[in-house]
């Protein structure tokens, strides 16, 4: 295609980034041209001509005496920068930026995008507090100069700090407001993307999962009107995958991960992108029983730049490695800061404290998982808790605490669609049933719990309900009889009596059991037995 300007300018009205770029490459000359090309460019996901087009423009504002205009070049050129992680660079432009400020006369729409650069300090430094009033200031900026783009920004990143504060009425509709902003159409491709991309994964963050799906049925749409855009579409298939994975549709979601490797190499988004489809193919496969997939899977993720947490050692727990598993958990945990940041690794941390043992690891967590679910009050968060919360209570051999908590989990996690989540409270549920002696109804929940996950494939958890096919661990059966006693507390002496063994051989097949499953003492064994259905 010939360069054509007013080719260009069409194309890029309609959102038809590939014949924009095409037609507006070696064409634009001046300041807004020039800024149109740069936007084809980062549509396409070629973020270096992105932003040399945006410093070209930069140039050519200012030749103009058009400092406001190159200020907005030099932030979203700063932007692009700190995106990628490189510091130095980003910082200078941020600080151009706040230098041509600093020459204007009168207040300007542009100090809302130099407080951007105050407010992510903020962000960084995790003043979260501080980050919300500069964020009011930029809507504030920006619905005094009628600047879309700043309102929904400064609105997002309000209602994202409000949520973590706790204040969740008021950041939920400022959450919602600025879906309105964006589902719209009025904020510029760029912006649109970023609010739609953040807004997401936020919502991911705090267990917002009814909004997760929302949000992420309008990016879905929004990149089906742009079926030659590539910078956000990694991203949008991603978030496609988790919900579908959620819902029970494993394959569908293997199929949209696959194309976020095969069909997106461009841009710095789909680069993040790349590392959390590899992450969640991991998820996938684990769940599924396919461990050596699932295992090169978490490593691509590694490499990728993305953390293979608390996935990896729930794989190795699966392996039967818990003594690995426990010290990698604890390890990712200590690492990270209290409070929300926490939330998606404890129920985790919970599961494989219970096999290895630590029972008081374990209420601790809960401890924290409830503090966290009673800040951030919605279905999903309450579910996790009282998941962990039943399961604790098993271990400490508190059946009707156990029946209750686990089936107040269950509840919310079929209102929310989850049906493997769903089906793991069954478990608990019928295991709470056995042992307040209501064999019949704990035989209906494992019936059930057995019919999910045979439909949705997850081979670990149908060998777990049907031991005929399942793992027994490398135990015998005079082994397994002797872990079921053990998982009931008795002694050495009375699990002797009870077989007719000498005790001597009850310690013998002990130090073989704690060597087959690999822990270290009675209490990690009977937890093991539980966690594993051998009990």
């Amino acid at each position: 295609m010939e360069p054509d300007l007013e080719l260009g300018r069409r194309c890029f009205a309609e959102a038809n980034w590939r014949d924009a770029y095409a037609a507006l490459a070696g064409a634009a000359q001046d300041a807004a041209d020039l800024e149109l090309f740069a936007e084809t460019a980062y549509m396409l996901g070629l973020d270096d001509e992105y932003v040399s087009a945006l410093e070209r423009a930069h140039r050519a504002h200012l030749r103009v005496g058009a400092p406001a205009r190159a200020l907005r070049c030099a932030f979203w050129i700063g932007h692009s920068w700190l995106f990628r992680g490189q510091i130095a660079p980003a910082e200078g432009w941020f600080a151009r930026a706040r230098r041509l400020l600093e020459r204007e006369r009168h207040d300007v729409a542009e100090r809302g995008y130099v407080l951007i650069t105050d407010m992510l300090g903020h962000l960084m430094s995790g003043e979260t507090e501080e980050a919300a009033a500069v964020a009011a200031e930029i809507v504030e900026v920006g619905e005094r100069f009628g600047d879309d783009d700043l309102v929904a920004l400064g609105m997002m990143e309000q209602g994202h700090a409000l949520v973590r504060l706790g204040r969740l009425p008021d950041g939920l509709r400022l959450i919602d407001e600025t879906m309105v902003a964006v589902t719209s159409g009025e904020l510029s491709p760029i912006v649109a993307g970023i609010v739609y991309c953040n807004t997401i994964s936020f919502c991911r963050e705090v267990y917002q999962l009814r909004r997760v799906k929302e949000w992420t049925a309008a990016l879905t749409r929004w990149c089906a009107r742009q079926p030659n855009m590539v910078a956000h579409k990694g991203v949008c298939l991603v978030h496609r995958a988790e919900v579908m994975t959620l819902g029970g549709a494993w394959d569908d979601a293997l199929v949209e991960l696959g194309r976020v490797s095969e069909e997106l190499t461009r841009g710095a988004l789909n680069q993040l992108a790349r590392g959390d489809a590899a992450y969640h193919e991991a998820e996938v496969r684990r769940l599924r029983g396919e461990f050596a997939l699932a295992e090169e899977a978490y490593r691509r993720a590694s490499s990728l730049g993305r953390e293979p947490q608390p996935g990896h050692a729930l794989l190795l727990l699966a392996q039967g490695r818990s003594a690995a598993a426990a010290a990698m958990v604890r390890r990712v945990v200590a690492e990270t800061s209290r409070g929300l940041p926490r939330a998606a690794l404890l129920p985790a941390y919970v599961e494989i404290m219970l096999v290895a043992g630590d029972l008081d690891a374990a209420a601790g967590a809960c401890r924290e998982l409830g503090e966290i679910a009673e800040q951030q009050d919605n279905d999903a968060i309450h579910a996790v808790s009282s998941q962990a919360n039943g399961a604790l209570a098993l271990a400490l051999g508190d059946p009707r605490l156990a029946l209750s908590e686990s089936r107040r989990a269950w509840q919310a996690w079929h209102q929310i669609e989850a049906p493997y989540n769903a089906a793991r409270c069954r478990v608990l549920i019928a295991r709470a049933c056995s042992q307040l002696g209501d064999d019949d109804s704990s035989a209906l929940e494992l019936h059930a719990a057995l019919e999910t996950f045979t439909a949705l494939g997850a081979r670990p958890d149908v060998e777990a309900l049907a031991p005929d096919h399942g793992s027994r661990h490398g135990l015998s059966d005079r082994e397994i009889d002797v872990l079921r006693l053990v998982a009931t507390g008795r002694s050495n002496r009375e699990i002797a009596a009870t077989l007719f063994l000498s005790e001597h051989t009850v310690a013998r097949h002990l130090q073989n059991i704690f060597g087959k499953l690999g822990v270290s003492s009675r209490t990690a064994a009977g937890a093991f037995a539980h966690e594993h259905h051998l009990a």
